[in-house]
């Protein structure tokens, strides 16, 4: 008899630690390491080799002026010709530089095209430089365009699937320039959480002090915790940040509730609550139909066609649920099985949820998208 008791004593001690590690989180997926951050880059260039799906050079003058310019650059004569090439487009060069990238790493980018090209399929984006905010050059992009749609046109009809006039590069820019941060010689770094809870920041704080065994981190607000590299005494700040990211914590969440009318989709966070609430709810349905009746004088007669209006008026009112009610809902499963029980469309579902926000029983954050 002891022996089953230790068991199942023993297997909820298991179960209890292991739903504690799966709600758990690693800091390094809560919060942004101050400085540790990417850059955003830019460029302007031009696409060749389209299969006649290019931009209409009287519509796009500026595809006429990147093409004279490249050519000029490579010495080649242009001064007073007149070319109209439907196998070029001019594009924007979009990437992001991720942090501490060195000279001669490749980055992914993203081609779109800015003028009126159809499609960027099969094309090759000529040698672009892509600048940084401060409008310094810290990476080159070339290489084919990779496009992310499809279009078929014949004389009668068009059928486009996806977007044809944007694509990327994998691997597409190389990194010519590096950004002058010296990561060695901080000597403490602010962890911003991505959503700012006191909670959450007081059990970052906790869990990084504990790893060290005294005070080496400290709350500042509901979304920044200060960690102090010199009182941590490792061998680099590298490798302080690298033991702190792998810790783990429970982040606490607000109650929201997440609804797009667009798409009639709903998201309930594991934190909403519903009190006890009635619920009644139909569809009413109002059909106007105009079929106006045309009265034509005889053959040969003198008059003229007089048009009658003929107004087919309803009011249509399908049977509804009742009243239901919904009881408390202490989790989240409560929830879904109260609301579920309505037997409503999720669109209704959306109008549903809004009444009871309404009338104080939802406890969540209701967002409309």
């Amino acid at each position: 008899m002891k022996r089953l008791i230790f068991a199942t004593v023993a297997l909820a001690a298991t179960l209890l630690a292991s739903a504690a590690v799966a709600n758990s989180i690693r800091i390094k997926d809560l919060v942004e390491f101050d400085g540790v951050r990417g850059n955003d880059l830019v460029g302007y260039g031009l696409v060749v080799g389209l299969n006649g799906t290019g931009d209409g050079i009287r519509n796009a003058p500026f595809t006429e002026d990147i093409m004279s310019n490249i050519l000029e650059n490579l010495g080649v004569n242009i001064t007073g010709e007149q070319f109209r090439p439907k196998n070029v487009a001019a594009v924007f060069v979009t990437a992001e530089l991720p942090p501490f990238s060195r000279a001669g790493s490749t980055i992914d980018v993203t081609v779109s095209a800015i003028g009126d090209a159809s499609s960027l399929l099969g094309g090759t984006l000529i040698m672009t430089p892509m600048n940084a905010a401060n409008g310094d050059i810290f990476a080159v992009a070339q290489g084919t365009v990779i496009a992310g749609g499809a279009a078929v046109e014949g004389d009668g009809a068009e059928v486009i699937q996806g977007v044809p006039t944007s694509g990327v590069i994998p691997s597409g820019a190389r990194v010519e320039r590096e950004i002058e941060f010296d990561f060695t010689t901080l000597t403490s770094i602010r962890l911003a959480l991505r959503t700012p809870d006191f909670t959450t920041a007081q059990r970052i704080e906790n869990a990084i002090n504990r790893r060290y065994g005294r005070v080496v981190s400290r709350m500042l607000d509901s979304g920044t915790v200060v960690f102090d590299i010199s009182a941590a005494r490792d061998i680099s700040p590298a490798h302080a940040v690298g033991k702190v990211e792998n810790l783990t914590v429970e982040p606490q969440r607000k109650a929201r509730v997440v609804v797009d009318q667009r798409s009639g989709t709903i998201v309930m966070g594991e934190e909403v609550r519903i009190s006890r609430v009635a619920v009644s709810q139909g569809n009413l349905t109002l059909r106007i139909e105009e079929q106006p009746l045309v009265v034509q004088p005889n053959p040969f007669s003198e008059g003229e066609a007089i048009v009658v209006p003929r107004t087919d008026a309803a009011i249509e009112e399908e049977e509804g649920t009742g009243l239901a009610e919904i009881p408390d809902g202490t989790s989240l499963s409560e929830v879904i099985a109260g609301l579920n029980a309505l037997g409503v469309a999720p669109r209704d579902m959306i109008d549903i949820l809004k009444s009871i926000k309404a009338a104080g029983a939802l406890h969540a954050e209701f967002i409309v998208r």
